[in-house]
C-alpha cells in the first residue's frame, strides 16, 4: 500500500514528485512513480516567458529576447522586455528530474503501463502491466480525449502540430528571433501558422500547427513544413535531426470535476493547459506549489480548484474560434500589430489588470467577442 501513487512522468509528474520527496512533511509517506516509458529520449520542447531569472534557468536550452508575428496584414519583428522566451529540451528535464525524484529514499519509480484504475472505498488500485498497486491517493496525467467530447457546453478545439529540428548546410536563420505565430501559411478555414525556434543560423525547430477541431494527416503537416522552407528559405539542403508531434486540448471544460478525495487529475488531464493557447509548462510549475500546500493543509482534494476572469476571456475565444475557426488570424494579427508584445504576453499569463486587459480585448474587431459575450450569458 502507498500512500501515493503517481502516474505519468512529465512534467507534472516529475514536478509533483520531486516536490513531495524533497519537504520534509511528507518523508514519512510511501510515494511510487509510475510511467511506461525509459524517458531517454528527447521527445518534447516546452516553452515558455518569464520575467528575470527562473528556478528552470540551469535546463534552458535556448532564450530568445525578441519575437516575429507575421500574417496577411503584419510582419513585425520586436522586443517582448521584459519578458524572455525560454525553451526546455524534454530530454534535458528527465536527466535532471529523473535521478532526483529515484534518489529520494520514499519514493520508488516502476516503468510499467498502467491500464486501469479502480476507485474503491478506501484505496484506489491502480492496474499495470506487471502488476497491481494500492494507493491511498492516486495523481494521474493520463488523459482521456473522450471526457470533454461527450459535452456541449464547453467548445473543445485542440492545438495540434508536428516539428522537425533541421540542421541546414547553410545560414538562413536568425537566432536572435522567435517565429512566434507566422499566418503567413494557407488558412484553408482554419486557424493555422508555423512556429520557428532558431537555435543557430544552421539549426531550428520548425512547427506547423492549428488550432481547430480535427487532426490532419501526417503528410499534410509535413508537406507545410516543406513549402514553408523553401518559400523562406530558399532551396537549402538541410538535415531532420528530431521531430515531435502533438496535440493539446484547447477548452475551459472543469476538468476538476472528475477529482475526488483519492483520485485527482494532473497536468493537461487536470485542466492545466492554456485554454486559448495550450502552453501548459508554466502553470504546471505555478500549480504543483499550490496542490502540496493542499495536501499539507489536509483539506480534501476535491476541494482544489480555481476560477478566474481570465477563463472567461478564454471561452469567448474559443467560442469564437469554434463558429469561425478560420478568424484566429485576424485576431492574434489585431492583438500584435495594435498592442505591445511584453502586454500581451503578460495577458497570456494571467497576470494583467482590468485596464490592461480593457486594452487587449478591444484590439481586434469587437463584433465577434460582442455576439461571443451574449450568446455565452444568454
Amino acid at each position: 500500500m502507498y500512500d501515493y501513487i503517481i502516474i505519468g512522468a512529465g512534467a507534472a509528474g516529475l514536478l509533483l514528485a520531486d516536490a513531495l520527496g524533497k519537504d520534509t512533511f511528507f518523508a514519512s509517506k510511501s510515494i511510487l512513480v509510475l510511467d511506461k516509458d525509459h524517458k531517454t529520449k528527447n521527445d518534447r520542447t516546452w516553452c515558455f516567458w518569464e520575467h528575470g531569472q527562473g528556478a528552470f534557468d540551469d535546463l534552458v536550452h535556448k532564450t530568445w529576447d525578441n519575437i516575429y508575428v507575421g500574417g496577411q496584414s503584419l510582419q513585425k519583428s520586436t522586443s517582448i522586455a521584459p519578458y524572455s522566451y525560454k525553451m526546455i529540451r524534454g530530454i534535458d528535464f528527465y536527466d535532471y528530474f529523473l535521478p532526483k525524484v529515484k534518489a529520494y529514499p520514499n519514493i520508488t519509480w516502476a516503468q510499467e503501463e498502467v491500464q486501469h484504475i479502480e476507485e474503491q472505498e478506501n484505496t484506489v488500485l491502480v492496474s499495470t502491466t506487471a502488476q497491481t498497486y494500492k494507493g491511498q491517493t492516486v495523481f494521474s496525467s493520463l488523459y482521456n480525449a473522450s471526457i470533454p467530447l461527450k459535452q456541449k457546453k464547453y467548445p473543445v478545439l485542440q492545438q495540434h502540430f508536428i516539428g522537425w529540428k533541421i540542421k541546414t548546410e547553410q545560414s538562413v536563420f536568425n537566432a536572435n528571433h522567435v517565429t512566434f505565430m507566422d499566418f503567413a501559411v494557407p488558412q484553408k478555414g482554419n486557424t493555422r501558422f508555423m512556429y520557428v525556434l532558431p537555435f543557430s543560423d544552421t539549426e531550428a525547430l520548425i512547427e506547423y500547427t492549428l488550432f481547430s477541431e480535427d487532426l490532419l494527416e501526417k503528410h499534410e503537416y509535413e508537406n507545410a513544413i516543406k513549402t514553408y522552407i523553401k518559400e523562406n528559405f530558399g532551396d537549402v539542403a538541410y538535415s531532420i535531426q528530431e521531430t515531435e508531434y502533438g496535440s493539446i486540448p484547447m477548452t475551459c471544460y472543469p476538468f476538476y470535476q472528475h477529482n475526488t478525495d483519492r483520485k485527482f487529475h494532473i497536468g493537461i488531464a487536470g485542466g492545466w493547459a492554456k485554454p486559448s493557447t495550450g502552453y501548459t509548462f508554466y502553470n504546471t510549475t505555478q500549480q504543483v506549489p499550490k496542490l502540496v500546500a493542499h495536501l499539507k493543509s489536509g483539506i480534501p482534494l476535491s476541494n482544489f480548484h480555481q476560477k478566474d476572469r481570465f477563463l472567461f476571456y478564454d471561452m469567448l475565444l474559443l467560442d469564437i474560434l469554434q463558429e469561425n475557426n478560420h478568424y484566429g488570424h485576424e485576431i492574434f494579427e489585431s492583438m500584435f500589430k495594435r498592442r505591445k508584445a511584453s502586454l500581451i504576453l503578460k495577458f497570456l499569463e494571467n497576470e494583467t489588470n482590468l485596464w490592461e486587459e480593457l486594452q487587449i480585448v478591444t484590439a481586434p474587431k469587437p463584433l465577434p467577442f460582442i455576439k461571443a459575450l451574449f450568446k455565452r450569458l444568454f
